[in-house]
């Protein structure tokens, strides 16, 4: 077998900045804190804050400028989400996939994704019970697939 060049690693890691991009208008740390902030109020997840400050504002990164990641401006302002993103995605994705279970009894298929669903969350709730993002109190039920 001949190895081929250029088929290595895709090299997609974002470049270390310490200070925003000379191209960027937005200089000023508090006009991008309340951009966060505003968007945040309207029902904005913080990924997809992200996504509208580098689309629409040009902001490439909030850290460079503000010198806090968008979940620190977030929480500093008392509008962090109660659950953290990433499990509330899961939450949404297991009870979309009993939802379908129920039509669908015999879809193995999703019933493995369910179980591998339900197991990730599962870890993901230790790790942050662990680290005090969520309460120690805090139980997913995976028969009824509810969360409390």
């Amino acid at each position: 077998m001949v190895k081929r060049p250029h088929r290595g690693t895709s090299q997609s890691i974002r470049p270390v900045t310490k200070r925003p991009p000379a191209w960027c208008r937005f200089k000023d740390p508090a006009e991008v804190e309340a951009i966060i902030v505003k968007l945040s109020k309207e029902g904005q997840s913080p990924s997809k804050i992200g996504t509208v400050l580098r689309d629409q504002y040009g902001i490439p990164l909030a850290k460079p400028i503000v010198g806090k990641r968008v979940t620190q401006v977030l929480r500093e302002s008392g509008l962090v989400p109660p659950t953290p993103e990433d499990l509330d995605v899961l939450l949404k994705k297991a009870t979309s996939l009993r939802v379908h279970l129920e039509k669908n009894r015999k879809d193995v298929h999703n019933k493995r994704a369910l179980q591998f669903t339900d197991a990730r969350i599962h870890k993901l709730s230790r790790y942050y019970k662990r680290t005090g993002r969520l309460p120690s109190a805090w139980r997913y039920e995976a028969k009824t697939g509810s969360a409390a």
